[in-house]
């Protein structure tokens, strides 16, 4: 198994989301005793949502840069950025490292892509929804077209992330604002909606799912399930009776190309 290196602490909550993630994909795939070979790296989120507010992305990919550069040197063979805020300053954090970098919008773009959908809502932080934001670009790239809630509504969508699901409160008011949001979206033609910050996971979770008139696409599981791909990538068999890792991938899914 290849050793994976994990930029994390952007929250900290949705790291050790993605972290049990990985540890239960691997396990369910190999069976028996087996978890995930992975190093992280956790950073300060106070010092990185600063920079964020004053705009000070460069300041903010030196810092991970840095840390990516560790986990090289400390024997990592890949880099998975655990956020996808971050992902705006995900080529200067791979050059710096100078390790392969999963990138989690191709992971989320090629799950859409196999269920054939073209426009899709998103609920994501609002340097992740501004319309020419990294995460718009790139989804345009894959020929994804992104719908966001009214100005209003997202401002709350982006209050929600940093001042409850960051802290680890997930209120009931703030999930029903949520699916409020992908009901509106919904009547605009999005055809699923992705849960594009690290946090919207935990908040809209398999009952949300059941009350809500779209699929969702958590980009974290998707991003875990990309990386679980690429490491156990060339293994023959599956040990104790596990799954294949062909077997085990969400249909479609296929496994994203790392940045070069």
């Amino acid at each position: 198994m290849k050793l994976l290196g994990i930029l994390g602490g952007m929250s900290w909550e949705s790291s050790a989301h993605l972290y049990a993630l990985l540890n239960r994909e691997v396990a369910a795939r190999m069976g028996g005793l087996h978890s995930a070979r992975l190093l992280m790296h956790s950073v300060d989120f106070a010092e990185v949502e600063a920079m964020q507010q004053r705009g000070d992305w460069a300041a903010a990919a030196r810092l991970l840069g840095e840390a990516a550069a560790g986990l090289k040197a400390a024997g990592a063979q890949a880099l998975l950025l655990a956020t996808n805020t971050m992902h705006k300053v995900a080529d200067e954090v791979q050059a710096q490292a100078g390790l392969p970098l999963l990138h989690i919008v191709d992971a989320t773009a090629a799950a859409l892509q196999a269920q054939g959908l073209r426009r899709v809502g998103l609920l994501a932080t609002r340097y992740t929804m501004a319309s020419d934001s990294f995460y718009q670009e790139r989804m345009a790239g894959h020929g994804l077209e992104l719908l966001t809630p009214p100005a209003t509504a997202a401002e709350e969508v982006n209050r929600v992330i940093y001042e409850e699901l960051c802290r680890g409160q997930l209120r009931p008011q703030s999930r029903a604002h949520y699916l409020a949001c992908v009901e509106e979206m919904a009547s605009r033609g999005a055809q699923g909606v992705i849960l594009g910050c690290t946090e919207v996971g935990l908040l809209l979770d398999a009952e949300a799912q059941r009350l809500s008139p779209l699929p969702f696409f958590d980009s974290t599981v998707l991003q875990a399930r990309a990386a679980v791909d690429w490491m156990l990538a060339g293994a023959d068999s599956a040990p104790l009776g596990g799954k294949s890792p062909g077997e085990a991938a969400a249909p479609g899914l296929g496994r994203p190309e790392f940045l070069n």
